[in-house]
């Protein structure tokens, strides 16, 4: 909301001004001169009323008299003739005689643009001190005077506005908000039924999952003025300037209702109180305190619809939660394989796509992706087939792009020595070999040895066969049997191991330790959860695991966890020792191509025939839905 000059701050200026003029004019006193005939200036000199005479080499006499008791001056213009006239000299040389002070000095005409200079200079350098002091306190590095001011952005929809249609994957929040756009088009629509809309819905979802993109469509779809602002915002160095901002922001959006306000990563503010170490009166928690008091304070009827975005819903204050104030919480999930398709061809919108892209498979190959990491996908499979000079963005740059994302880019000036790539061969195709014969392993997509981020030396991805919410045990062991085959690989055909399992063996630690602690999937200890989780109050609520069994448990968990290690340890190395020939041959294809897909490897291990063990990632989708991704390739076509 502009903010215009009042007349008040205008009058002050002009009188500060002009008292800054009668102030530089007290620096230079003037004495009041009255000009009188020479004539007079003649009989006042027989007269001997001159008490001071001072004469000017341009003609000017100034002279002084007591009238009344006060000195008085008064000044006369004589011809340079004259001046030098006997008659006048000795008019002067009788005024000396009796003790009246006479001084000839030069003519002053300069003595005007000296007095305008030495007053113009300084005034200038008062106001230019003045003007920059002002702007500088002003801006935005120093809010000396506007501190309390809600620092919110005002967003007004425009022809590129973002709507329902720029927003996949989430398709149950889009269906939850459609409400809320309902009330702001229309409130009578839920007044005239006594409904009510929240006064606040909470979006709630990991990083990248489009939370603030759909507050936005949401104001686009509305067409009203939204507010956007993050939670760090409001609190301030001085105290009391989060409430202050806090009571600004809701003024500017009653102000310009019906409008939204949007505060990101609230859990800044959110937290629940008595969390720090400064007791319950800290700047954080009386800014908490405005924002409970004005959402549950605002009549519902003004149109104002607070919406707030949190990754961290489990460290908010309850006061906040509860109904009255967020009391619409909207969950926004990573999306699937089909919500990932559909953020591709968004996000593929508007660039020279090739008309044979698989959109489908690119989203098979991104399991776990977010709206933000397919966004990314896209720009960097642009940025290849730029550096390539290519006119359209093919398939190899979008496969090249998931590398790139998933593992880093590759370090093709890496050199390592043949011993190296050697192991490194046989220890990717260790993951790769136990993958492709495990039922219930994932599949292997691609296993190469280029080099890759930091650290990675290799890499072998998998991916599932469909998008997973629940695995079951035999499908974890054989995961763990996968995840240890490398290290497995290398003590079999090496007859040594190397530090390039360390992450490996970190994981499926992790893993056993989950299946014994938490999952009850140990036979010998059973369906129990050993240790619970606890949250610390002045951690802000980190989930720490706390250990409630005795030092007999533990020991047989540590062991529990040794033989499920173990066991899936020594199921990789005689699926290895099964397959030693084969994987001799696949290691010679690896190191002379770098890379293989699984398809090929699967056809060098002969599996295919031998078991039939290799499975292609497939994804059933409805017929709708095919139907969908042919008329896009069409389109893009």
């Amino acid at each position: 909301m502009e903010r215009r000059p009042k007349l008040g701050m205008i009058l002050f200026y002009f009188l500060f001004g002009i008292f800054l003029i009668l102030a530089l004019r007290g620096l230079y006193p003037s004495t009041e001169v009255n000009t009188v005939e020479y004539s007079e200036f003649i009989r006042e000199l027989e007269l001997n009323n001159i008490d001071e005479l001072v004469v000017y080499d341009d003609g000017r006499v100034v002279y002084s008299k007591f009238v009344s008791g006060k000195p008085k001056s008064y000044q006369t213009y004589v011809s340079p003739q004259t001046l030098s006239t006997d008659r006048f000299q000795s008019l002067i040389d009788d005024l000396v005689q009796k003790g009246v002070e006479v001084r000839y000095e030069k003519g002053n005409d300069s003595m005007f643009w000296v007095n305008l200079l030495g007053t113009i200079i300084p005034l200038a350098i008062i106001v230019f001190i003045w003007f920059f002091a002002m702007r500088s306190l002003s801006g935005r590095n120093s809010q000396a005077f506007s501190f309390t001011r809600s620092p919110a952005k005002k967003y007004m929809s425009t022809g590129d506005k973002v709507t329902f249609k720029d927003v996949a994957g989430v398709d149950e929040a889009v269906e939850e908000l459609k409400d809320a756009v309902s009330y702001l088009k229309d409130p009578n629509i839920f007044t005239e039924t006594g409904a009510r809309m929240p006064k606040g819905i909470l979006l709630v979802g990991p990083p990248g999952t489009g939370k603030t993109l759909l507050a936005k469509a949401v104001a686009g779809e509305a067409d009203v003025p939204f507010f956007y602002i993050s939670g760090s915002d409001f609190v301030e160095l001085f105290v009391g300037v989060g409430a202050a901002r806090v009571r600004d922001l809701f003024i500017q959006a009653k102000a310009n209702a019906p409008s939204i306000i949007f505060i990101d990563e609230i859990d800044a503010v959110g937290r629940h109180r008595g969390a720090g170490l400064g007791g319950g009166h800290d700047e954080r928690e009386q800014t908490l305190n405005q924002i409970l008091v004005e959402m549950d304070g605002f009549d519902t009827k003004t149109g104002v619809i607070v919406m707030a975005a949190t990754n961290r819903p489990d460290i908010l204050d309850r006061a906040l939660l509860r109904p009255g104030r967020f009391d619409k919480k909207i969950t926004v999930d990573p999306p699937d394989v089909k919500g990932r398709a559909e953020i591709l061809k968004i996000h593929m919108r508007g660039k020279p796509i090739d008309p044979d892209i698989d959109v489908w498979l690119l989203a098979k190959r991104t399991p776990g992706f977010v709206g933000a990491d397919l966004e990314n996908l896209v720009n960097e499979a642009a940025i290849l087939a730029a550096r390539h000079k290519k006119k359209l963005i093919g398939m190899k740059e979008f496969e090249e792009a998931i590398d790139r994302v998933i593992a880093g880019p590759a370090r093709k000036s890496r050199i390592m020595n043949p011993k190296e790539k050697r192991i490194v061969a046989y220890h990717e195709l260790g993951h790769a070999l136990v993958g492709l014969a495990l039922p219930n392993a994932y599949s292997v997509h691609k296993v190469t040895v280029i080099p890759r981020g930091t650290m990675a030396l290799g890499f072998t991805e998998s991916l599932p066969a469909e998008d997973r919410y629940l695995n079951s045990k035999s499908e974890m062991l054989d995961n763990l049997s996968q995840i240890l085959a490398g290290r497995a690989a290398e003590e079999i055909v090496f007859g040594e191991i190397t530090t390039g399992a360390a992450n490996d063996l970190d994981k499926a630690t992790t893993i056993a330790r989950a299946m014994v602690c938490r999952l009850g999937m140990s036979e010998r200890l059973g369906p129990i959860a050993w240790g619970r989780e606890e949250s610390e109050v002045f951690l802000g609520r980190e989930l720490t695991r706390m250990r409630n069994y005795s030092e007999e448990i533990a020991s047989e968990i540590d062991n529990e966890v040794k033989k499920i290690i173990l066991d899936a340890y020594d199921r990789a190395k005689e699926i290895i020792v099964k397959f030693r020939d084969k994987l001799d041959k696949a290691a010679e294809y690896l190191m002379e191509k770098e890379t293989l897909t699984g398809k090929e490897l699967a056809e060098i291990l002969e599996l295919v025939e031998d078991g039939n063990y290799y499975r292609e990632p497939e994804i059933e989708v409805e017929q709708s839905t095919k139907e969908e991704s042919n008329e896009h390739k069409r389109e893009e076509a």
